[in-house]
């Protein structure tokens, strides 16, 4: 009978993480920081967004090969490959741009409670690991408080990935790893606390003062809202984390998701509205109504439509309260894609942002009947609702706030770095997505500018109260300007050509 040697170094539920304000901890990332210890869903998440399916098939086909070379030849050589996949020929920038606005909100799913609480106690967070530098700092630094990232670096050509590593260094593995940390450390002292899960980690883990292993029972995440950071505002288009089987599922039904998007698509232009609710159900898309939806606005002189003041979930907001209505409203956009607005089979207009050129093309709408608003200016994909422009409640005292909500089991249907022309598409993708339509109750005239004599704000802040009372949401005072800086590094404005 052969008995297992004893791991050198203690469980990392051992290490007192009192009175550690001063000390320096060094950790390891995936099976460390991460509870999960492969790295292949942050990979397929780099080959999607920078690929779409044809890279994340190439991932897939050539992970068994990854898995074999990582416990037959050595864990640099399956890490060489998970690279090649991911991010040979692709854009630097749109890797950096996926490390920024897609990795996150996965990364803080699967952050290991023991390690962090450790992690976080430290005065000095540093973190040397095999995952490529581009791809991990980001989240590391933002929304865990790291201090420096030592990573695997690409070689890069022309402002495009190789395929390859850098090879002064080579994988952070084993010693590189031990030899990046004595870089970091120069001629200071050795650090307080080293963090690893596995044996190519002893390396680093010796140079610390302490050092406790992670291990490898099953433990559930820390909440996103004890991170350093929460995620609020992320970007791409899968809904899932990727693991294998979910990347294949994913690839499998791409082109028939889209074959089946383009019907659905069709049917919403091409069908009339009193009918699409029916052929939304044919064709597996639920829509769900709540509430009382108001009755057809009767036309008088002097009487306007109702204002719908709606939560933006996506694009197709207007769209799906126009099916719950049975009947189509129009809407104003600050952004819109040429295919969709074509394909629209509603009324689309254009904001200006100019507030009385705006403010009058809403007039006019709301006199030909009812108009839908997102007061959001922007979709935020978690519980959170931005803060409200107040320009729609200076035009109106008919104001009925509508709480709106889709679920998507596969991909995401909004963008904020790609092509938004796709949006409708990737959302009817979904083999059963879900729109949720809820009709509150009528803005009281006392809650109104007219009718209560409230100023515009005051209006705006209480119907985003509503809304997100309705959802269960969280208010914020976010704007669109804050979700395009964080997620595209620009301010979400597309400004018009010299000329046009």
């Amino acid at each position: 009978m052969v008995v297992a040697s004893e791991e050198p170094f203690p469980a990392v539920h051992k290490c007192d993480a009192s009175r550690r304000g001063d000390h320096t901890v060094v950790s390891d990332l995936d099976g460390t920081l991460l509870r999960s210890r492969s790295a292949f869903p942050y990979y397929a998440l780099v080959a999607f967004e920078t690929g779409g399916a044809p890279r994340l098939a190439l991932l897939l086909l050539l992970a068994p090969l990854a898995g074999l070379l990582y416990h037959a030849v050595s864990e640099a050589a399956g890490v060489r490959v998970l690279v090649f996949a991911a991010t040979a020929g692709a854009r630097v920038a749109d890797i950096e741009s996926a490390a920024r606005a897609v990795l996150p909100r996965f990364y803080a799913d699967d952050v290991h409670p023991d390690a962090w609480r450790v992690f976080a106690a430290c005065g000095r967070r540093w973190v040397v690991t095999a995952t490529p530098r581009v791809m991990a700092e980001p989240f590391l630094r933002d929304h865990l408080g790291a201090d420096a990232v030592a990573g695997t670096e690409l070689a890069t050509w022309r402002g495009r990935a190789t395929g390859l590593v850098d090879s002064r260094r080579g994988v952070l593995v084993g010693e590189r790893k031990a030899e990046a940390l004595r870089e970091m450390v120069r001629d200071g002292d050795a650090p307080e606390v080293g963090l690893g899960d596995r044996r190519s980690d002893y390396a680093f883990m010796s140079v610390c003062k302490e050092a406790y292993l992670v291990p490898r029972e099953p433990v559930d995440a820390v909440g996103v809202d004890k991170l350093r950071k929460p995620v609020i505002f992320h970007d791409g288009r899968l809904v899932q984390r990727p693991t294998p089987l979910a990347a294949l599922l994913a690839v499998v039904w791409y082109p028939i998701g889209f074959l089946l998007a383009c019907v659905r698509v069709a049917a919403g232009s091409l069908v009339p509205m009193p009918w699409q609710y029916h052929v939304y159900r044919a064709l597996g898309v639920r829509v769900v109504v709540r509430g009382a939806p108001p009755p057809r606005p009767k036309h008088a002189e002097g009487r306007t439509g109702a204002l719908f003041a709606c939560s933006h979930r996506t694009l197709l907001d207007p769209v799906f309260i126009s099916v719950a209505l049975g009947r189509p409203v129009s809407v104003v956009t600050y952004s819109l894609s040429r295919l969709s607005e074509f394909l629209s089979p509603i009324r689309t207009v254009r904001l200006t942002r100019d507030r009385a050129t705006d403010a009058a093309a809403i007039r006019r709408l709301l006199a030909g009947g009812d108009l839908a608003v997102c007061p959001e200016g922007t979709t935020c994909r978690e519980p959170f609702l931005l803060r409200f422009s107040s320009l729609f409640a200076e035009l109106s005292d008919d104001i009925v706030p509508v709480a709106t909500e889709c679920r998507m089991s596969m991909f995401h249907g909004t963008t904020a770095r790609g092509w938004k022309g796709m949006d409708p598409f990737y959302l009817f993708m979904n083999p059963r997505p879900e729109y949720t339509v809820t009709f509150l109750d009528r803005l009281p005239a006392e809650h109104t500018c007219g009718g209560g004599g409230r100023s515009s704000h005051e209006v705006a802040n209480h119907v985003q109260r509503i809304i997100a009372s309705a959802l269960s949401f969280e208010c914020t005072g976010f704007t669109r300007k804050d979700k395009y800086l964080a997620l595209a590094g620009n301010d979400g404005i597309v400004r018009p050509r010299k000329g046009t």
